[in-house]
């Protein structure tokens, strides 16, 4: 299996905005014991271990693009997102966003990238999300004009004007996300960090919030690094894909190179006169599902030349489609078949996050 802790493709005009080396990050966690004396005895001795939540990640993010990050709860996602905006200091390695090292906090650091937490509120609870617009206005230091002219930009390409003298909690999470994008990008930042801006979120929303940040990162050539869960976002916005497991870059390139690396099958849907006799499909592929008329079956990607003519000329076949495998289903083989060096046949020390 593939397994590169490289960097991706930078920017062809100059340097990496983002670029890593040898990234990790680990935490002493206490472990708390079962029962009354266990936890008096534990009050004097207590137990611990080591969580590795990034073990050692390189790569380098040139300027405008947009980059998935794709793995399972505790992959360490969020931890890479925190250390890249200096929320978080490093165990051990480099990291420089813009130039700078994000830990260190500098003031223009700060003032040239924004974070989303798609759990996690910047926008004022009980104020109109207008209020919170001014007060990152006097944060960031914003001039009045072209404060006046970002944020009716951005409210109007996400169809939130009336939203915005109405107080934050009165609105529905999807509501609550656009304005919490709006928020982020007052500023202009020059690096946007997305942690699941989607979640929880219906397909309505989930399109909208895809336009728009298209539209922003096409106009503004801004620099996107997204985690989330939904492989529509991937789908909708992202070029290249990096997937972390157990704290380690899996796989890190162009989202079709996925498809072409880690499948080895073709899912080919059949639509018959009648249902298929029992055994009838077999010799073609392994049948997947079968309702009724329509068949469902996998077959392996170099069998297709030969046995797509054989199946249309079998008596009954009205239509026939191929497709890849789902994205959602590749994904998430990846993540079961990856190797967890913290298991008791590896002999890596620690634990993920």
């Amino acid at each position: 299996m593939h397994n590169s802790n490289r960097g991706g493709p930078a920017d062809p005009g100059g340097a990496a905005v983002i670029s890593v080396d040898s990234l990790a990050k680990e935490y002493r966690v206490y472990d708390k014991p079962e029962g009354l004396l266990a936890s008096v005895t534990g009050l004097f001795h207590r137990t611990s271990r080591l969580v590795e939540a990034l073990r050692g990640v390189s790569l380098s993010v040139g300027k405008g693009e947009f980059v998935a990050l794709l793995g399972p709860n505790g992959a360490g996602k969020t931890t890479f997102l925190k250390l890249l905006s200096g929320i978080i200091t490093p165990s051990r390695g480099t990291a420089r966003v813009l130039g700078h090292v994000p830990w260190e906090r500098a003031d223009d650091f700060r003032r040239r990238f924004a974070l989303v937490m798609g759990q996690r509120n910047q926008l004022w609870w009980d104020l109109p999300a207008a209020e919170s617009f001014r007060l990152h206005k006097e944060i960031y230091r914003i001039d009045s004009a072209r404060f006046d002219r970002t944020r009716d930009e951005l409210v109007d390409l996400l169809g939130v004007r009336k939203l915005m003298l109405q107080p934050v909690r009165e609105l529905s999470l999807g509501e609550r996300m656009k304005l919490e994008l709006v928020a982020a990008l007052l500023h202009e930042p020059e690096v946007l960090f997305l942690d699941e801006p989607t979640i929880g979120l219906d397909v309505v929303a989930q399109h909208t919030i895809h336009t728009f940040l298209k539209a922003v990162q096409a106009e503004r050539r801004v620099t996107v690094v997204l985690t989330t869960h939904y492989m529509k976002d991937v789908a909708a916005l992202c070029e290249r894909v990096v997937v972390i497991t157990h704290g380690s870059i899996l796989h890190d390139g162009p989202l079709e190179e996925i498809v072409d690396r880690f499948t080895t099958h073709k899912i080919v849907t059949l639509d018959l006169d009648a249902t298929p006799a029992a055994g009838r499909l077999e010799r073609f592929g392994f049948p997947c599902e079968i309702r009724g008329p329509r068949a469902t079956l996998r077959i392996d990607r170099t069998r297709i030349a030969d046995v797509l003519p054989e199946i249309l000329r079998s008596e009954g076949v009205r239509d026939i489609s191929v497709e890849d495998v789902p994205l959602e289903e590749i994904v998430a083989e990846l993540f079961r078949a990856a190797p967890n060096p913290s298991s008791p046949n590896s002999s890596a020390a620690g634990a993920t996050a």
